[in-house]
């Protein structure tokens, strides 16, 4: 802030627990008693009643926190803009406080992982449904779940592996693994809980497509280590989340691979996700370098992301229009494509990479580049009377 007043200080406190700091936030107001009485300026304070602490969730570094719009520095040095996040807060509000933790491990309040691992997954369904026979909803909702299912289990294997690395990193100090509110033999049997029902969710397709669903599993346990060996994890990565783009169509048409089309979904997914985790690990590189993992963000750096971005962005919108040709897609599919491709590309272009709020909302926003994607593939499926 440019002054700082003596006159009040509100006092933010996270659930880091391995930070455990109170922030001061100075303004110079009247009474917020008599200014605002209705509103609570700390997120959620502690209460007897088991009620959630303040919470700081790991977007760019943010403290959420109801009163909007202000903003001060934190212990690290970070500008932040205190915002409204009620979402977070009341779904976290809702689970018992001993299985907090494990909500956290599995990010159920940072949705935005699924979002992005079900997008590729729903793009399959729709390409491999005769158009005019209508999309199976019900395998819609077996892949919705066992995405959500399936990032939580990654992001257990990757907090597992990395709890050491995330202490030092201010973004994810706070994670349960990191903070010790959970242990390492407590993560292993939720994780195994975990693979369990995401297999209740694999056996309900043919034995072909379990196979192939199976066969992934070598990859999401990898993925965690390749920051510390390669610059290029989110290579691994984007091999990883884009998965459902093989998986989906092998279920839809009873295990049958129609690799013409298989293919080209599949790099145009792994292009995509290059994109949005480059720009995601741009968050993270001052710590980065200082704990010594590595990204495609410090290899691009700053000079070269945006134009290797518009590479990878290319080579994603041409993949989408390969596997169209070749499913016989028609005109709405298309379109959703290009729709899709000019809000990826102005979040691109208009990103600030070395601002981590800036990074953390052009990341968010890609869902809305995979719904696209997918609105124009259903567009087609069921606009056949259109041609």
């Amino acid at each position: 802030m440019s002054q700082i007043s003596k006159s009040r200080t509100i006092f933010a406190r996270t659930t880091c627990s391995s930070l455990q700091r109170e922030i001061a936030v100075k303004r110079c107001f009247k009474p917020i008693a008599a200014r605002e009485p209705h509103r609570h300026h700390v997120f959620h304070h502690a209460t007897p009643r088991k009620g959630l602490r303040d919470h700081a969730c790991e977007n760019g570094a943010n403290i959420h926190c109801i009163d909007s719009g202000r903003s001060f520095l934190d212990p690290f040095g970070v500008r932040i803009k205190l915002r409204t996040h009620r979402r977070c807060l009341s779904l976290l509000a809702s689970i018992p406080p001993s299985t907090r933790p494990y909500a956290e491990l599995m990010r159920l309040d940072k949705p935005i992982g699924s979002w992005l691992l079900y997008a590729p997954c729903t793009w399959s369904i729709a390409l491999a449904t005769p158009v005019g026979s209508g999309i199976d909803w019900s395998t819609m909702g077996l892949f919705g779940v066992g995405a959500i299912i399936m990032r939580g289990a990654g992001c257990t294997i990757n907090d597992m592996w990395d709890a050491d690395i995330d202490k030092n990193v201010r973004r994810t100090a706070g994670r349960p693994l990191a903070s010790g509110r959970v242990t390492h033999r407590q993560a292993l049997g939720f994780l195994a809980l975990q693979l369990s029902a995401g297999l209740g969710v694999l056996v309900q397709f043919d034995s072909t497509s379990i196979a192939l669903g199976a066969a992934s599993l070598g990859l999401v346990v990898a993925y965690p280590l390749m920051k510390r060996v390669t610059h290029y994890p989110q290579a691994v990565l984007g091999l990883v989340f884009n998965w459902g783009a093989l998986l989906g169509y092998s279920c839809v048409s009873g295990g049958y691979w129609e690799l013409s089309v298989m293919l080209p979904l599949y790099a145009a997914g792994w292009g995509w996700t290059m994109v949005y985790d480059t720009v995601y690990a741009h968050q993270d590189k001052v710590d980065d370098v200082i704990v010594g993992v590595k990204s495609t963000a410090l290899k691009f750096g700053d000079e070269y992301t945006k134009a290797l971005l518009a590479g990878f962005g290319t080579l994603s919108v041409g993949g989408l229009v390969l596997a169209g040709l070749q499913a016989g897609q028609a005109l709405p599919y298309y379109a959703g494509v290009l729709l899709a491709s000019g809000v990826g590309s102005w979040h691109v272009y208009t990103v600030d990479l070395n601002n981590p709020q800036s990074c953390w909302q052009c990341f968010n926003a890609m869902k809305w580049t995979g719904a696209l994607v997918f609105a124009g593939a259903a567009a087609n499926v069921y606009g056949a009377y259109l041609y």
